[in-house]
């Protein structure tokens, strides 16, 4: 039984929104979760369907039967979080957290 990973390390966006999209395709078939990922209308679908076709293709290049592939495991890590400041009033200012995400995704034979 042969496993293919990716990682997007330092995506730029929050982890809380990206575990929607990985928690929405996870056990799926690749085909499915290509098609679930084209369709959906959340911004971290962008990011989770080129790392799905990447393993894709490391799968190929390798000889694997890539329609009898499932996603194993998609799981989104926090990562470290960019830091800025939004001026207010009276010589204020207000922090605001950019936060970024390491995103993993497996790919595994269903037998």
């Amino acid at each position: 039984m042969s496993t293919f990973s990716v990682t997007h390390r330092f995506a730029r966006i929050a982890p809380r929104k990206a575990r929607l999209v990985a928690d929405m395709i996870r056990g799926n078939s690749v085909d499915e979760a290509l098609t679930a990922l084209t369709f959906s209308k959340r911004r971290g679908a962008y990011y989770i369907k080129n790392l799905l076709k990447s393993a894709m293709a490391n799968a190929e290049e390798q000889d694997a039967d890539v329609a009898s592939l499932i996603v194993s495991e998609s799981r989104v890590d926090e990562g470290p979080t960019i830091k800025r400041f939004q001026p207010k009033d009276r010589g204020r200012a207000h922090p605001i957290m950019k936060r970024t995400s390491h995103i993993h995704l497996s790919l595994s034979d269903q037998n």
